[in-house]
């Protein structure tokens, strides 16, 4: 069996974004549209900007927890209907900007199945308690020599 960096395409067509998870290609929805910009005639000719629309609320490749997950984390990029839009119009290359709005996308999604780590509490050490106590005990001495002296007034 060959293995595949993550974020590649495999034999299958699937994007790979970890482990756990592969996005066929086929459920990717790629448009090309002009870009804007400077360019000169070049660029109102040619449909070199890329959008890559993936429906991330209706997809059966993750569970409903890493659906949960994702659609939280990348709110900013995911309409009303819940489709996550990655757009690339860098380049003159509209292969270069499909290549980029993929990576893009693989690395937007995989940041987003992250699970974070749970925080244990902790206490503070023995050492650390019994030195914040000596440091407001000399505190509290030195402020009451300030306050007992009679020629403070």
């Amino acid at each position: 069996m060959q293995k595949f960096d993550e974020g590649q395409a495999d034999a299958n067509d699937d994007l790979i974004i970890n482990a756990h998870v592969r996005i066929p290609l086929s459920t990717l929805h790629v448009q090309f549209t002009r870009s804007a910009g400077a360019g000169g005639q070049h660029v109102n000719k040619t449909e070199t900007a890329v959008e890559i629309s993936f429906d991330l609320q209706h997809t059966p490749c993750l569970s409903e927890v890493e659906r949960a997950r994702a659609l939280s984390k990348l709110r900013s990029h995911v309409t009303a209907e819940g489709i996550l839009r990655v757009e690339s119009r860098d380049s003159r290359s509209q292969l270069q900007n499909r290549e980029d709005a993929t990576q893009r996308f693989v690395e937007l999604l995989r940041q987003a199945l992250v699970v974070p780590r749970a925080r244990r509490k902790t206490k503070p050490t023995r050492s650390a308690v019994e030195g914040r106590l000596r440091t407001k005990k000399s505190h509290s001495a030195s402020k009451q020599i300030r306050r007992s002296r009679p020629d403070a007034e």
